[in-house]
């Protein structure tokens, strides 16, 4: 098995070089600059020093931000990791399909070896294309069907990625294993793998059964991360075997962080795409021993300084092999944050005066604007000459009709969809940006953001969530927000229905496209 996968791992990483889309590259390809998305994991407006945390340092992603462009009004297509991934990738709002919700560890493949995604447009340009880290959205052809211990059909390497090495899902859902071009990542032969999300295998023990045997963390009461324990933490779903596959908490970041840097010296020479999806800092946070206590928050603060880390291990190696100067990097969050989302890490009485939003209303799962407005900062030295913050309309939607954009790449018909191109607003030549941009959240009801304005349409769910203390944006009326002054405190609707009418009709159109 392991001579096997050493062999398909060189083949996918030579596959590019000897396409037919590699023979046609140009011979000034080595001046197209390499593309690095990092996408940290329910990171919030407010937990980096760049946009304003006084209580956690972040010196790498400061200077990344002071060298480039920090966006202040950058969204997420949704205010949850699956639909917001998926957007991102496919120019394709997730709310338009009925299978994109929050993914179990044992989804299959939500993004179809059939649609193009971001991936296949930078590796049909000749790029080496990579995705490392968190994926969450669903592996092999049908739920609950995989045999996690044989290669696994329709994977990444079906939709445009010639390498991965992944994360099936969350930190919290099994399997707790890394996926590598296909296959469990240090396999154990010993230790076959079985994974269930309706019941447990027969004397395996849960949370819930066996709490003596949860000796790194502890689920928060009601949160129902209770089942299948691993490494000392219990997760969602239950899970069987994995042997000397199974990953410890402490050093996933180690592991996404080694796995990036060995893929950009493998393929520095010529033009690469690499799709970087950190842990941090979702839940289970268990931050590796050289972390822990860099702040006075605990695991969620020490975890924002391990991402940190991460980010400047990955600058560090660019700048070694002299590539920085011609490497975008683009930083950004899925959507935003949560402090208690499911374990018992004292990330609530730790908190102190840090507002993991800043100042903006809500969280990750909200219609508010804490739920979608993330951090977004684009680098690019060889491109963006001028450094400044942008107050331009910017949706992550649009990165894949944008570098599109760059490329001059040509785009099968029906491609990215609903992905506009905005290339200028990325690289700072227009302050604009978007005209409005879609979002939803957790229960799929949408909004409309433009620069001025915030409209959500009434909806009957809750309008808060006592378990993790988030106000939903849910409520029956329409509601109207001047995002110019009172941001989203004061409900406007009524005094102007004129606006409203506006934005719940581009909404209508939206919807039936």
């Amino acid at each position: 098995m392991k001579h096997i996968h050493h062999i398909l791992y060189a083949s996918a990483i030579l596959a590019p070089l000897t396409s037919a889309t590699a023979k046609e590259k140009s011979a000034d390809n080595n001046e197209r600059p390499n593309v690095i998305l990092i996408v940290a994991d329910d990171l919030g407006y407010g937990d980096l020093g760049c946009y304003g945390a006084k209580d956690v340092k972040t010196p790498n992603v400061d200077r990344l931000a002071k060298n480039g462009i920090r966006f202040l009004n950058s969204h997420a297509a949704a205010a949850t990791s699956t639909p917001s991934r998926y957007a991102l990738l496919t120019g394709h709002y997730a709310w338009r399909r009925p299978d994109t919700r929050i993914a179990e560890g044992n989804a299959s493949m939500i993004i179809r070896p059939e649609q193009y995604t971001m991936a296949d447009m930078f590796r049909n340009a000749g790029y080496t294309t990579a995705a490392i880290g968190k994926w969450h959205l669903g592996l092999g052809d049908k739920t609950a069907e995989q045999d996690w211990n044989a290669p696994i059909p329709c994977g990444l390497q079906d939709i445009g990625f010639d390498y991965h090495y992944i994360m099936a899902a969350t930190g919290d859902r099994v399997p707790c294993v890394f996926i590598e071009n296909g296959f469990i990542a240090d396999y154990d032969p010993t230790a076959p793998i079985e994974v269930n999300y309706r019941q447990n295998f027969a004397g395996e023990p849960t949370g819930k059964s066996h709490p003596e045997l949860l000796y790194n963390l502890k689920p928060s009461p009601n949160h129902g991360h209770d089942q299948s324990i691993v490494n000392g933490i219990s997760r969602i779903g239950f899970m069987k075997g994995g042997g000397k596959a199974l990953w410890k908490d402490e050093n996933i970041a180690d592991s996404i962080t080694s796995h990036a840097i060995d893929f950009i010296r493998r393929n520095h020479e010529e033009p690469f795409f690499m799709y970087l999806c950190t842990n941090d800092i979702h839940v289970p946070r268990f931050p590796h021993p050289r972390f822990r206590g860099k702040t006075d928050m605990g695991h969620r603060g020490d975890a924002i300084v391990q991402f940190d880390w991460t980010i400047g291990e990955v600058m560090k190696t660019l700048k070694e092999l002299n590539i920085d100067k011609n490497t975008i990097i683009i930083l950004t969050s899925d959507n935003g944050p949560v402090v208690d989302d499911g374990y018992d890490d004292e990330a609530v009485a730790r908190l102190g005066s840090h507002k993991p939003s800043g100042p903006l209303r809500g969280n990750k799962y909200s219609s508010f604007e804490g739920g979608t407005r993330v951090p977004f900062i684009v680098s690019w030295p060889h491109g963006i000459n001028k450094v400044k913050d942008s107050e331009a309309l910017v949706s992550q939607i649009d990165l894949f009709a944008s570098f599109a954009q760059m490329l001059n790449a040509r785009l099968p018909k029906g491609s990215c969809p609903d992905s506009r191109k905005h290339w200028d607003a990325l690289v700072g030549k227009d302050s604009k940006g978007c005209e409005y941009v879609v979002e939803q959240n957790l229960w799929n009801v949408l909004s409309i953001r433009t620069n001025d304005w915030k409209y959500i349409e009434p909806s009957n769910g809750a309008s808060y969530m006592k378990l993790t203390d988030i106000e939903t944006g849910n409520s029956p009326l329409p509601q109207l927000y001047d995002m110019n002054h009172e941001g989203e405190k004061v409900n406007l609707a009524e005094e102007h229905p004129d606006i409203v009418e506006n934005l719940k009709g581009i909404l209508k159109g939206e919807r039936e496209k």
